[in-house]
């Protein structure tokens, strides 16, 4: 831990903290760049395991469409954690609330299947990113597949009029071998070069991501603790809705990363891995009252 002088006041708001919200890669699991071959982290299942034994309920929140939300629940239940189906979220859960809210009904993909079945199941009508389709919205998730045809489509469609929505601003994630390019950020950045449009996005650090995780866990977000390895993108989703930032250097962020961000940007907490949690929440399960 950078600094293991935990000031009482955080110590209380870190035990108060009613729900916690868990980046997965670099900060519970490392994997390959495909979100496979997953590892968990130490201390990780542990610290879940505590929460879970304290009543105390969990999400975990990633800016990966590799797969579905049931897809990466089976794949962390498979390495040992004991999490539910509905206790992760990814950029297609959070995009489902904010197409309804925006009345987004026809939504232009550039993804996989991971992105795409969690529209379909909401009632999303999904176009294929071919010829010169007109949507309401261009959503880009993570999408290796991607082809120049792909890029004139999803530019017709903006230029017909649909909104363009990104599942995130990363231009790096952290996996087993190193740092690995996001697709969601270059693609999105040749659309709004070509377009001159603006791009939305609805992954972390998003304020619709943790208004998601707020919402699934009941909790109000300023008594979520929301923690991560990204100094751009869970640190910055915990200050917008007033939750308490906690920082781990298992993943893209070092402490170099953390010290350069002004003083108000910075995480609440900083830790060298999850497993420091373990020494600052409570052992035992909480008095019946």
């Amino acid at each position: 831990m950078p600094d293991r002088r935990v000031p009482p006041q955080l110590r209380e708001r870190l035990r108060a903290s009613r729900g916690f919200v868990f980046d997965m890669d670099g900060t519970l699991v490392l994997g390959d760049q495909h979100n496979h071959a997953l590892r968990p982290l130490p201390g990780a299942i542990d610290v879940t395991d505590r929460l879970g034994e304290r009543g105390i309920p969990y999400v975990v929140v990633t800016n990966g469409t590799t797969r579905t939300p049931r897809e990466y629940a089976r794949a962390l239940r498979e390495i040992g954690f004991g999490i539910e189906d509905d206790e992760v979220i990814t950029p297609a859960t959070s995009a489902v609330e904010v197409f309804a809210r925006q009345g987004h009904r026809r939504v232009l993909v550039l993804g996989n299947e991971g992105l795409i079945h969690p529209l379909w199941a909401a009632g999303v009508e999904v176009i294929a990113p071919t010829g010169r389709p007109t949507a309401d919205a261009v959503l880009v998730g993570w999408y290796p597949e991607f082809t120049m045809p792909a890029l004139e489509s999803a530019c017709h469609a903006v230029w017909n009029g649909a909104a363009l929505y990104s599942c995130s601003p990363s231009i790096f994630f952290a996996t087993a071998g190193g740092r690995a390019l996001g697709t969601s950020r270059a693609i999105s950045a040749m659309i709004m070069s070509l377009t001159g449009c603006a791009v939305e996005v609805v992954g972390k650090p998003s304020l619709h991501m943790l208004r998601c995780a707020a919402d699934r866990l009941g909790v109000a977000m300023p008594e979520l603790a929301v923690v991560g390895d990204d100094p751009e993108l869970e640190v910055p989703m915990a200050h917008r809705g007033d939750s308490l930032a906690i920082a781990v250097s298992t993943g893209v962020g070092g402490d170099e990363a953390y010290a350069a961000l002004p003083a108000q940007s910075r995480p609440h907490l900083r830790l060298d891995g999850v497993d420091d949690l373990l020494s600052l929440l409570p052992p035992t399960a909480p008095p019946v009252r």
